[in-house]
């Protein structure tokens, strides 16, 4: 895979994302993960335990399809309170560090009245673009 942060000459340097990303190889669509766990379960109704279990859940697809995490290079979050996001914020950047490494994603979020599963308060849907796999 090759990729390329986007960052128009003359703007700053957006915190926590990128603007734009250039990449080529295997595109890796990610449905929508929630706070749950691979059972269906939900360890916390606090907004940053539920972010980090998204990220893993995310984290997990990639690597399951023969990436890294750092092979995200699109994500969107719909939060159910962006206060209680905003609030989290600390936290939910330390475990994207621990767990997806890299910034280099386009990034977008959207507060949204709710979601499918009552419990999830943080839904982020993920693009992944892999190494392209050599023929044999």
């Amino acid at each position: 895979m090759t990729m390329e942060v986007i960052l128009p000459t003359g703007w700053p340097r957006p915190k926590g994302y990128a603007n734009g990303v250039a990449a080529s190889g295997k595109m890796l669509f990610i449905a929508g993960m929630i706070g749950w766990d691979a059972q269906g379960r939900f360890e916390s109704d606090d907004f940053a335990v539920q972010a980090r279990q998204a990220l893993k859940n995310i984290a997990d697809v990639v690597r399951e399809a023969g990436g890294k995490p750092e092979n995200i290079v699109r994500m969107t979050w719909y939060v159910t309170d962006k206060r209680e996001y905003l609030a989290a914020a600390r936290e939910v950047g330390q475990a994207f560090r621990e767990i997806i490494g890299s910034y280099n994603a386009a990034m977008t979020a959207v507060e949204v009245k709710a979601l499918i599963e009552d419990r999830a308060k943080v839904e982020i849907e993920a693009t992944a673009v892999l190494p392209d796999q050599p023929s044999t």
